[in-house]
């Protein structure tokens, strides 16, 4: 690797999420960052970039591999042909290392204490503040990690949309039994406003595929205003998705 091809990994890195160089080899650049837990290495290979994930989630190689290609050469391995594919993996890596357990839970503590210190002694240690600010920062918090998992894009149509985008829980927040479930990006989806609206009141679920289900209150004519359609799906789903999308799919068979 020549110090022109080193400068600009440095440069991509430093632009896409992975702020800090680390100690590394002739071979390859070590990246990191000081706001997730991902630590990653590039080299430069015939094809375009060799990225292998050194530490992160256990499921970040999962996800990524929906959208990048993977190496030959190993697990976790990915090969990117171009700086522009490099930017895209490094940006998505550290994205879902912002959104992935326990990534959220972890900053969500860290911002609940920080907005109780701003407190005067006597507020800061009422029961019902402790719970409405641990509310409010809980669902802030896990409206970003669902924006960041989801690539800021609806999980069914792909609108990508802010404003009208849902953090929806699969497990509502009230019946979770701990934050870690509350905060778990794989607790429900990020939705358009009218499918959150519908995946709320358990009107709308998925089955194990991740194919919608629709409830037979709503008929044909409410379905057309919707633009709900039987052969609407997830965009993905992953293994850990099934536990609670099977809570909320028991749920919707109920109509409860």
């Amino acid at each position: 690797m020549n110090p022109l091809q080193r400068a600009l990994i440095e440069k991509t890195g430093h632009d896409n999420g992975f702020e800090y160089v680390l100690p590394g080899d002739e071979l390859h650049v070590a990246l990191a960052s000081a706001l997730h837990p991902a630590r990653v290495r590039v080299a430069v290979v015939e094809q375009g970039f060799e990225v292998g994930i050194d530490t992160g989630s256990a499921a970040l190689a999962q996800e990524l591999a929906r959208t990048f290609a993977t190496s030959p050469t190993g697990v976790g391995t990915f090969m990117l042909p171009s700086e522009a594919m490099l930017a895209g993996w490094l940006r998505r890596a550290a994205a879902l290392s912002h959104a992935l357990p326990n990534q959220a839970v972890t900053a969500f503590e860290q911002q609940v204490q920080a907005e109780l210190a701003q407190l005067a002694p006597p507020v800061a240690q009422n029961t019902e503040v402790l719970r409405m600010v641990r509310q409010r920062v809980g669902q802030q918090a896990y409206r970003q990690a669902m924006l960041d998992y989801w690539g800021g894009a609806c999980a069914v149509t792909g609108l990508a949309l802010a404003p009208v985008l849902r953090a929806s829980h699969a497990k509502p927040w009230a019946v979770c039994g701990s934050d870690a479930e509350r905060l778990d990006v794989f607790n429900g989806l990020l939705l358009a406003a009218h499918l959150d609206a519908l995946f709320d009141q358990f009107l709308l679920s998925f089955d194990e595929r991740g194919r919608v289900l629709i409830s037979p209150q709503l008929d044909a004519a409410a379905c057309e205003v919707l633009g709900l359609r039987p052969t609407m799906r997830m965009r993905w789903m992953a293994q850990e998705h099934q536990r609670y999308l099977g809570y909320h799919r028991q749920r919707f068979l109920t109509g409860s």
